[in-house]
């Protein structure tokens, strides 16, 4: 019994340490404090002085339950302890409280450090990199720190792309759009891309490539066409009245199936007519307006929303984040005509700003200083061409022959290294030889990828004149294959080896034009076009971050 009761003590004088920050309270009386011990009779009363050996007496019986424990109450615990807190210890911060609000998540949102916030951008290859970038800072400022970081030619073709997996969706942002506020739009499963866009600007290089005449026409009040030469500065112009017009096919909301419409594009937003190809206002109803909206191509295919063709695009409001049926899903006859609905929708909304940052690094251009020779380093001004087919050397003044020598010298080296593989085997048939492998250096080439994926990547980085890659063929080990886009279509050219006096030659046509290693085919091609639709211009790239 004793034990017990010495148990119950114990515990309670504890839980008492705990809830009063280490000091014990008596119960107070009017005239006096009297200790009661359970295990002292109660016929008589004892009074005790305090002694300093002897523990805390624990409380009445009344008030303490042998053998259960006591509820250690959380609430007045911490109230108890934050007014026993002395104000010279103040609360220990949260280190992290990025991760315990959902505000400020890195999964559901940008995390702001004072006045920046975080991205990541993604790459091709499935690398991301994190950017810490202000409220201000706009897509191409964005692009060219990017390019910066990962030492890529800045050719101001670079862009970033609006990423939405779950609904199939994608869009390059204009480089003068802020990308924190873009982020703010987009949904946890939406990223930014790193890719490069050849078409960005190329309306503005080539519009007649980009608006068909047939498409293009005055407002309602008048019947003529606008003037190919003038077209640009009517869709820059915000007091004229330009329109695109033609059949589009519309995804029914909620359905499969679509409705083939004849629409019209205005600046006041995208309408479509309810009687055939009739513009009377009776006739027109409002489909999307373009404030409010962006344009978008979808990425799913043409069997997943059941589409006529594969030329989709879709006009997605800028609230919108997952829900699909406020979506307003086209499709055009090819791709042309797609490619003419989404330039005019961009033009018709941001007008002026387009042209303004398409004219940004024109003048940068511009503003370099002109040089005609390149700039050379002390070492390379040291040197001289020297000639040792002699007993002793001599040093080649003359300019001419200095040239001469240097490219002879170049094709003895390129022969020699025919015959050389990386090992030293005099194979010049060997897979590792150098001429087999040094192309695999080179942005344009991307070994053994399919065809869709050719095609792919050609039309992600806009279908311009001269866009190329080179990949490996996949009917034929020992070939290669150019991918080249012209006039927006994609066709493909088999490079095929052929061997002359044991040496391996690279040819396109049938071994009239060979060259020694692929690097010289493609330089070559970029100055002539030979038997091609058009010269090599744009080389695909794939960057890693």
């Amino acid at each position: 019994m004793n034990s017990s009761m010495e148990s119950g003590y114990s515990t309670q004088a504890d839980t008492a340490l705990l809830l009063n920050n280490g000091h014990v309270h008596t119960q107070h009386h009017h005239h006096h404090h009297q200790l009661v011990h359970p295990a002292f009779p109660r016929h008589g009363p004892a009074r005790l002085r305090h002694n300093p050996h002897l523990p805390p007496s624990p409380p009445s019986k009344e008030n303490l339950r042998q053998s259960q424990p006591m509820h250690i109450q959380a609430v007045r615990c911490l109230k108890e302890e934050q007014h026993l807190r002395p104000a010279s210890m103040p609360a220990i911060p949260n280190p992290f409280p990025e991760l315990c609000s959902p505000a400020g998540s890195p999964v559901l949102g940008s995390i702001q450090t004072s006045d920046n916030y975080i991205v990541k951008v993604w790459s091709e290859d499935g690398a991301g990199k994190v950017v810490e970038i202000p409220a201000d800072m706009t897509a191409r400022d964005v692009c060219q720190l990017l390019v910066y970081k990962s030492h890529c030619l800045d050719d101001n073709a670079w862009t970033l792309v609006e990423h939405h997996p779950v609904l199939g969706l994608e869009r390059c942002l204009e480089d003068h759009e802020l990308v924190v506020q873009v982020q703010a739009s987009m949904g946890s499963d939406s990223k930014f891309l790193f890719r490069k866009n050849y078409a960005k600007y190329e309306f503005f290089r080539n519009p007649l490539n980009f608006f068909p005449e047939q498409m293009v026409a005055w407002c309602q009040d008048t019947d003529g066409s606008i003037p190919q030469s003038q077209l640009l500065q009517n869709f820059l112009n915000s007091s004229s009245c330009p329109e695109i017009q033609g059949y589009l096919h519309l995804k029914e909301p909620g359905r499969k199936s679509w409705k083939k419409l004849y629409m019209f594009l205005r600046r006041s937003g995208l309408y479509f007519s309810t009687k055939g190809t009739s513009k009377e206002p009776r006739h027109l109803q409002l489909l999307s307006d373009l404030e409010d909206s962006n344009i978008f191509t979808i990425i799913t295919g043409r069997k997943l929303h059941n589409a006529p063709t594969d030329y989709q695009f879709c006009i997605k409001p800028s609230k919108v984040t997952s829900d699909c049926k406020e979506l307003k899903m086209l499709c055009a006859e090819d791709e042309q005509s797609r490619t003419c609905w989404m330039t005019a929708f961009r033009l018709l909304k941001y007008g002026i700003v387009l042209y303004q940052s398409y004219n940004v690094p024109q003048q940068r251009k511009s503003n370099l200083p002109p040089f005609t020779a390149p700039v050379r380093s002390v070492s390379e001004n040291s040197l001289v061409a020297m000639d040792f087919s002699g007993r002793t050397g001599r040093v080649i003044d003359n300019p001419v022959e200095a040239q001469s020598a240097a490219v002879e010298e170049g094709q003895t080296w390129r022969k020699r290294s025919q015959r050389m593989n990386v090992l030293g085997s005099p194979s010049p048939l060997h897979p590792s030889s150098l001429s087999t492998v040094i192309h695999r250096t080179q942005v344009w080439f991307h070994g053994r990828i399919m065809r869709e994926e050719a095609h792919k990547m050609i039309i992600q980085q806009g279908q311009v004149d001269g866009l190329f890659l080179l990949r490996d063929s996949q009917s034929n080990p020992k070939a290669f294959v150019l991918t080249l886009c012209h006039h927006q279509k994609i066709k493909h050219f088999q490079i095929l080896p052929c061997e002359e006096d044991g040496q391996v030659f690279f040819s396109l046509d049938d071994g009239a034009t060979k060259f020694t290693d692929l690097i010289h085919l493609v330089e070559f091609y970029q100055l002539n076009r030979g038997v091609l639709p058009c010269k090599l211009k744009h080389p695909c790239t794939a960057v890693a971050l």
